[in-house]
């Protein structure tokens, strides 16, 4: 009977051809998927704020345990976990029960993660559900083949106890995606306001919610010069560990005034000198230029191992004439510098 059914299917292909795909269906199924995931009341506060500075190219899942703050924020998908085990109010600052309740929604996370080609995740460290549930959503999406990248805020000093877990959380992260890019709260000094004017948002959320925007919209938009994905995987693959750099300037200050001033910005507490690899981003406005830009990629790696691999991208925006953003990623820094890390 298979036989029959089966020459009857060869006549019939080689009498009509194979059937027409759809061309717009192709391209839907080729397009390449970036999902942006924030997990906890701090992930979940920076995925309001993509959506507040309209990003684009991207999916925005925000999971939570507590159900009120997640009725607050805006995302594509809103997932509570764990209904039955934190009932709707939270981890109660335990990350074990965080754990617990992202495993209990295995279904709904993976379901919504859908295999995507880029993942970013974003969660503060220290907390119940951020801290707990951050590395198995992390796994998930590395078990369906998408190149995962953390970015992590990290505690204030005077909060000793949500250090020791934010340490234990980010060991537990760092095994799943490799480098995780941790921004710590005690380095945003005077540089940036405390709260947002008029809004419940920490400026370490915004900077996140940018950060993430501006490597988003680079891989995914034309833009002045292209992330390529391949390149970044390789990059963020790196042993050791990652910490950002951040800086503006005006034009009129020159491009190494903007490459010396993301230069004395770490978001970490690390000695990044010497690294194998660097994610290059800058931000401009119609007068970017694609030799401003080169040179302040040039500036910057002289702080770099000689061989390091460096990829570099620009775009321009509205708002942004007359001056430039400048985010530095450093990877491949040797465990020897971090030790400054642990605190």
């Amino acid at each position: 009977m298979h036989d029959r059914v089966n020459e009857t299917i060869r006549k019939y292909v080689m009498e009509h051809g194979l059937p027409e795909r759809d061309v717009g269906q192709e391209d839907a199924d080729d397009r390449f998927r970036v999902v942006i995931v924030g997990c906890g009341g701090a992930g979940i506060n920076t995925i309001d704020q993509l959506h507040r500075i309209r990003m684009t190219g991207a999916e925005t899942i925000a999971v939570d345990t507590d159900r009120q703050h997640l009725d607050m924020v805006q995302a594509d998908r809103r997932i509570l976990i764990g209904k039955s085990l934190a009932k709707g109010l939270g981890a109660g600052g335990s990350p074990e029960v965080g754990r617990r309740t992202a495993e209990m929604a295995r279904w709904a996370l993976e379901e919504a993660l859908d295999y995507p080609d880029l993942c970013f995740l974003t969660a503060g460290m220290g907390g119940g559900t951020g801290t707990g549930a951050a590395p198995v959503v992390a796994q998930m999406a590395k078990d369906q083949g998408a190149t995962v990248i953390g970015l992590v805020g990290y505690p204030y000093n005077v909060e000793t106890a949500c250090l020791v877990r934010a340490k234990e959380g980010l060991a537990a992260l760092h095994q799943v995606t490799g480098p995780v890019v941790v921004l710590d709260n005690n380095r945003l000094g005077p540089r940036l306001p405390a709260r947002l004017p008029g809004q419940g948002f920490t400026a370490m959320d915004r900077l996140i919610a940018e950060t993430i925007a501006a490597i988003c919209e680079t891989i995914t938009e034309r833009t002045l010069i292209m992330i390529d994905h391949a390149d970044l995987r390789t990059l963020m693959s790196r042993d050791g560990v990652a910490v950002m750099l951040t800086g503006e300037s005006d034009r009129g200050a020159g491009a190494r005034s903007a490459a010396l001033e993301c230069l004395s910005n770490p978001m970490f507490d690390i000695d990044y000198r010497g690294a194998t690899g660097a994610l290059i981003h800058v931000t401009g406005g119609s007068d970017l230029t694609l030799e401003a830009t080169e040179e302040i990629v040039s500036e910057l790696e002289y702080e770099l191992d000689p061989h390091a691999d460096v990829i570099w991208g620009a775009r321009t925006r509205s708002g942004f004439d007359g001056r430039v953003r400048v985010v530095a990623i450093m990877t491949g820094i040797g465990s020897a510098r971090a030790s400054r890390t642990t605190r």
